[in-house]
């Protein structure tokens, strides 16, 4: 009888994403096993779940489910590992799939919208970026922020107000919602609104600020 080999914990990158988001998946995350959401259809369905739902649900596991990134610089480090589970909500608010556990106790989820946008929902929904594409996009470009700058400023509460953007371009591949990340001639700056929002907590907004970056530090793939 010959042996099974055990499934490799290095990950292959999705489709779809930039150059420096393929590389910091694959040098910098892991993959574990991921639990199957077939299995889970009829009793789902009897809960009154969709089967649209469920395949979105589905979907998401087949490429994502079992992605353990590096902790991301806000949102108590983000989910612990990517992986989908029972769909929540009704046909009137729209249907929202939890995207992962977070990694301590939290007053809000990590979700995917009913358009496929990923973000977090406490007293409401916070629509992060417009995809898990781009969550993922948005850390690989905050740790190679971190490893490039000369220097990271955080900018919170009202004080993120008094940023002065003029003159600096969204960067679009990380699909900003209600975070967003916004590039200069030598600074980046990553501005995270979801909490603000989704807690209805203004105190929590809070601003990234990556400066001395040349032009590999300003894209880096």
């Amino acid at each position: 009888m010959t042996a099974t080999a055990p499934a490799s914990l290095v990950p292959v990158a999705p489709a779809g994403l930039t150059r420096r988001a393929r590389r910091f998946v694959e040098a910098e995350g892991i993959r574990v096993p991921r639990q199957g959401i077939e299995r889970h259809r009829d009793a789902w369905i009897e809960h009154g779940v969709p089967a649209a739902e469920i395949d979105r649900a589905a979907a998401f596991q087949d490429r994502w489910g079992g992605l353990a990134l590096p902790p991301a610089p806000f949102y108590e480090s983000g989910p612990r590992i990517l992986g989908a589970d029972l769909p929540e909500g009704s046909s009137t608010e729209g249907w929202y799939i939890p995207a992962g556990d977070c990694r301590v106790s939290m007053a809000y989820g990590f979700m995917i919208g009913p358009g496929g946008e990923f973000g977090i929902y406490g007293s409401r929904w916070a629509p992060l970026h417009a995809s898990t594409e781009g969550w993922v996009e948005s850390l690989a470009l905050a740790g190679h922020a971190r490893r490039w700058a000369g220097n990271m400023t955080r900018v919170a509460g009202k004080a993120v107000d008094s940023l002065d953007l003029a003159g600096y371009a969204p960067v679009p591949e990380v699909q900003g919602l209600t975070d967003t990340w916004w590039r200069g001639k030598h600074t980046l700056v990553a501005l995270y609104q979801g909490e603000a929002v989704g807690m209805d907590a203004p105190r929590c907004l809070e601003a990234h600020v990556y400066e001395g970056l040349d032009e590999w530090g300003l894209q880096g793939g």
